[in-house]
């Protein structure tokens, strides 16, 4: 059994860590947000996954601490996953595990690098979006491709619309991808980082 240590939060946290345990996934360790009373929670519960399915979980405000690093780092996992887990992952927890650290990104990547991806995708007239599954490193969003699923933008979409396509295109992307990634099958492309920017 592959085992995984996951940073999740918000809607694509919640379906993508069901993906990891409906295959079979032993999921030793997630790392999540404390709620922001002055922010509208109007997504789902990683929490609340965890508590369901007792799974072990702790909510840091600064992940990179030693602290964390050598819990994650003693669990020996084979896997890290990143699920609009807020917070940039440094050096230390990527190396912690065996068999590589990944991110599930809201856009086609090289595009709509860094913050709300959607949004801006939405803002710029994109006909187009979808989410992408990535290796990490210590920049943000230009590992190699691992897989992407693309979803339509429709001339009235809203950025919540768009968001819900894109939460079911991560689902779809990682059920797809995950078999490959523990039987290490999985092929992996370079970006080309000059065909897309960095947004705030």
């Amino acid at each position: 059994m592959s085992s995984a240590v996951v940073f999740a939060y918000h809607n694509v946290g919640v379906r993508c860590l069901r993906v990891l345990l409906a295959g079979g996934v032993d999921v030793r360790l997630v790392v999540t947000h404390e709620d922001n009373p002055e922010e509208k929670i109007w997504f789902a519960s990683v929490r609340q996954i965890c508590i369901e399915n007792d799974i072990p979980y702790i909510s840091p405000a600064n992940p990179n601490t030693p602290e964390v690093e050598s819990r994650v780092a003693a669990l020996g996992a084979d896997f890290l996953f990143s699920f609009y887990y807020r917070n940039m992952l440094k050096a230390p927890l990527l190396a912690s595990v065996k068999r590589g650290a990944y991110n599930m990104h809201g856009s086609l990547l090289p595009n709509y690098r860094g913050r709300v991806p959607v949004n801006w995708a939405v803002l710029r007239g994109e006909n187009e979006t979808g989410a992408t599954l990535h290796q990490m490193n210590v920049k943000p969003d230009n590992g190699a491709i691992i897989d992407q699923f693309a979803v339509p933008i429709l001339p009235d979409d809203t950025a919540q619309d768009v968001f819900e396509k894109v939460t079911v295109a991560a689902e779809l992307c990682l059920f797809r991808t995950l078999p490959k990634l523990i039987s290490g099958t999985a092929e992996q492309r370079a970006q080309d980082l000059s065909q897309g920017a960095y947004f705030g």
